[in-house]
């Protein structure tokens, strides 16, 4: 559950507060009691080893290059800016 504190709140207990947030709390932030900011653990990256990828690839179907370059080709201008 998100927990609202107000401004001050966060600045006089940041150091709890930032290690609240480390371990997977989330505030919203109030100044005059209005929220104005949320405040949440970023999203950790997850390790996906090489294997795994290649073992994924492996089932995808083939790509044509040319084929794959030609629709860009068609969807896209290549042309440099002219003024």
């Amino acid at each position: 559950m998100t927990r609202v504190i107000n401004q001050r709140e966060l600045r006089n207990d940041s150091g709890a507060i930032l290690q609240a947030v480390a371990a997977g709390e989330s505030f919203i932030i109030a100044r005059n009691g209005t929220p104005v900011a949320e405040l949440r653990p970023l999203a950790r990256r997850t390790f996906v080893p090489k294997e795994e990828v290649f073992r994924t690839a492996a089932n995808l179907p083939p790509i044509d290059g040319a084929e794959l370059r030609a629709e860009l080709d068609e969807l896209y201008d290549q042309e440099p800016f002219r003024d």
